[in-house]
C-alpha cells in the first residue's frame, strides 16, 4: 500500500508537533476543530481542515481522497471525536493508530480520581466551597450548573469565543483566568492562593497538559485534586511516542 497520504486528527500542542513531523516523509492533512487549533499549524508543511466532522463526512473523505492511513492525536479527552476516527478508518478499510501523551501517575495522598464531569463537581463540592477548575472551557455548564452554591474560578484560554460562553454561562471577571499555559509549579501556586482554592479539579492530560505542575503545585499548598480519569476507549492500535507512529506508518 502505499503510504504518502496522512490523515492526523490534531488540534493539541503535540499534535501540532506530530504534523511537522510526520508531514518530512507524507502528505499530511490535519484536521482541528478550532481557529486556535489552525493557528497552531499556522506555517507547518500540511494541509488543514477546520471543519468539524461527523462519523460519515470522515469516512467520505478518507474514500474520496484516497488516504492511506488516519492517525488520531486528538486530545485524551475527546473521546467523540477517537470514537469517530476508529468507525471511519475501519469503514474506510484503511489503518488506524492512536497516539496518546502518557498519563501522570499521581503519588500526593489527597487526589481524588473520579471515572466523569458530573462525578468531579459533586465531589469537588464535598471537599471545599471554593473550586479552581483546570478543566478547559468544554464541560464548563457541567460544573457551573452543578455548582451554583460554591465559588468557581475558572481557567481557560484567552480567546474571544471561549470568554463569551464564560459571560454566558454568568461567570464574573473575577472569576475567570484567561491564560495560556503551560504554567510553572509556582504560577499555579499563586493562582490557587490568590483564588483562595479550597481543591483544584483536572484532567489527567499528562505532562504537556500540566498536570504535574498543577498537582506539585497543590501538594505545596495541601490542597485537595479531583483528576478526571481518561474515558475509556478501544483503540485498534496505539502509541505513546511519535517513533512509534512512524514505525506503524511504515510498516503498513
Amino acid at each position: 500500500m502505499s503510504m504518502n497520504k496522512i490523515f492526523l486528527v490534531a488540534g493539541t500542542e503535540d499534535g501540532r508537533a506530530l504534523a511537522e513531523i510526520l508531514s518530512e516523509r507524507f502528505d499530511v492533512t490535519a484536521s482541528v476543530v478550532s481557529d486556535y487549533g489552525r493557528k497552531l499549524l499556522t506555517g507547518e508543511s500540511v494541509k488543514v481542515n477546520d471543519r468539524p466532522l461527523e462519523r460519515d463526512e470522515l469516512e467520505k473523505i478518507l474514500l474520496a481522497e484516497k488516504f492511506s492511513a488516519v492517525v488520531d492525536a486528538s486530545h485524551p479527552y475527546a473521546r467523540n471525536v477517537s470514537a469517530n476516527a476508529v468507525d471511519a478508518a475501519r469503514a474506510a478499510q484503511i489503518p488506524y493508530i492512536r497516539y496518546e501523551r502518557a498519563e501522570t501517575l499521581p503519588t500526593y495522598e489527597k487526589v481524588f480520581r473520579v471515572a466523569d464531569y458530573v462525578e468531579a463537581a459533586d465531589k469537588a463540592r464535598s471537599l471545599g466551597k471554593n473550586i479552581f477548575l483546570t478543566t478547559g472551557s468544554r464541560t464548563l455548564k457541567i460544573f457551573v450548573d452543578r455548582l451554583i452554591d460554591c465559588n468557581v474560578t475558572v481557567r481557560v484560554l484567552p480567546t474571544a469565543e471561549v470568554l463569551s460562553q464564560c459571560e454566558a454561562l454568568g461567570l464574573t471577571p473575577k472569576q475567570i483566568v484567561a491564560m495560556q499555559g503551560p504554567f510553572s509549579v509556582a504560577l499555579n501556586v499563586e493562582l490557587f492562593r490568590h483564588a483562595a482554592a479550597d481543591v483544584v479539579v483536572t484532567k489527567n492530560s499528562g505532562q504537556i497538559g500540566g498536570t504535574d505542575t498543577k498537582l506539585a503545585a497543590a501538594e505545596i499548598l495541601r490542597l485537595p485534586v479531583v483528576m478526571i480519569d481518561r474515558p475509556k476507549i478501544f483503540y485498534p492500535n496505539t502509541a505513546t511516542t511519535f517513533d512509534d507512529v512512524l514505525k506503524f506508518l511504515e510498516g503498513i
